[in-house]
Parts: structure tokens; sequence; C-alpha cells
């Protein structure tokens, strides 16, 4: 993935570049909000699992198929995709920003989450079989209002001045947080304290967003 500023945020309990959205550029697409079809999670678990072997193995990425040509997935749509190989994270990387089709978006998060994740190394072709791919479709970030949280619904993102800070909604239901301690943890993932999201100056918004992975685990 192609990011203006690579930050670090937390996505499904570790951190991943993460790529924000300004207020301003915020919008909301029917078609990129809609929930998908199991046709499509399959689509796109497919289209994944095809980008990245693609990579691993030196050939050319897998044209989209008529399943791919849905309204939901031909809308611009945001998204994270997590790599675990036995159940450990081998990679995660996603963006925010409404700017490409999740059919195309979707197989480069796979690529780079493989291969931009500066925690970690470069995943090696022999290690294909082992990983499972897991997707977050996001829905667009919103103003949040910090009274009416819930968790394991909201993901959040604080920022303050330059810097952000992104949790998707499984971190806090998975370590059992309540929500003054998600927008806590939030903070602290923007490289701030633990307080900041009370700045005056502060903004803190949430978004929700439909998980599924290969293994059926989500």
């Amino acid at each position: 993935m192609i990011e203006r500023g690579l930050r670090r945020t937390m996505s499904g309990g570790a951190l991943a570049p993460f790529q924000g959205r300004a207020a301003g550029e915020m919008q909301d697409e029917a078609e990129g909000t809609a929930t998908l079809s199991a046709s499509e999670r399959a689509t796109l678990l497919s289209l994944a699992r095809g980008g990245l072997a693609a990579h691993l193995l030196g050939e050319a990425p897998p044209v989209p198929g008529e399943s791919a040509r849905t309204a939901r997935l031909s809308a611009p749509g945001a998204a994270f995709v997590t790599l675990r190989k036995r159940g450990d994270l081998r990679g995660c990387i996603g963006t925010t920003r409404f700017e490409r089709p999740l059919r195309e978006l979707v197989p480069e998060l796979t690529v780079s989450a493989a291969s931009a994740d500066r925690r970690f190394e470069p995943l090696r072709k022999d290690e294909l079989e082992d990983v499972r791919i897991a997707i977050s479709v996001l829905t667009p970030l919103e103003p949040a209002r910090v009274d009416a949280i819930e968790v394991g619904r909201h993901g959040l993102v604080v920022r303050w001045r330059q810097h952000s800070g992104l949790l998707l909604p499984q971190v806090a239901s998975e370590r059992g947080w309540d929500a003054r301690t998600f927008l806590a943890e939030t903070s602290r993932k923007a490289g701030l304290d633990a307080e900041a999201w009370k700045r005056r100056d502060a903004q803190v918004f949430w978004f929700e967003a439909e998980r599924f992975s290969e293994d059926g685990r989500d």
C-alpha cells in the first residue's frame, strides 16, 4: 500500500502502519457502507489469497472475475488486512481512506501486510500455506460521542496535532477494556499520554468494522 506518512497504531492487538483521513475528506458512500454478502466476503478473501500467492511466487496478480464486480466491491472502501501464522501475528496494514475499490484495495493491503509491516521480516513463500488472512472492512470515520462508545462495536481514532492512533473494535473486547480504557489506550497508540483524548483540541473519531477470515474465527 502506498502511504503518505506512515503512522503507528494498533490493529488486531498489535502495532501496524495507519493512514488516516482528515475530517473534511470524510464521505459516506451508500454502496461503501452496506454489509457484505457471504459471496462478497468469500470473493475478497479469494482476491487477498490470490494476490498474496502471486506476490510470493513472482507471478502476475489474478484479474478479478465477475464475482468482484458487485456495486459493493466496486465502490471505494477502507480496510485492514491481518496475517497470522499458526495464530501469531505476521503482518497487519490498513487504511481509513475511501479512495480505492475494495476489490483492488484488499489484495494490495494483503501484499503490503506481507512485505511492508516494518515490525516483521517480509513473508517468505515457504510460509504461504501456514498463513491465514483476516479482513476488517471499515465504515467511514465519524466524530465520536465518548459517552456512547460501545466496546466491541466501535473502533477509535484519537488525533492531536501531528499524532494519530487507531484501535480496531475487537482490541477492546479481546482485552476486556471499558470505554475509558479504550480511549486511554488509543491515545497511547498515538504516542500521547492516556488523558490526551480529553484535550480541547484533540479529535476523537469512531468507526465500525466488518471482520471475517479464512479460518472462520471472526
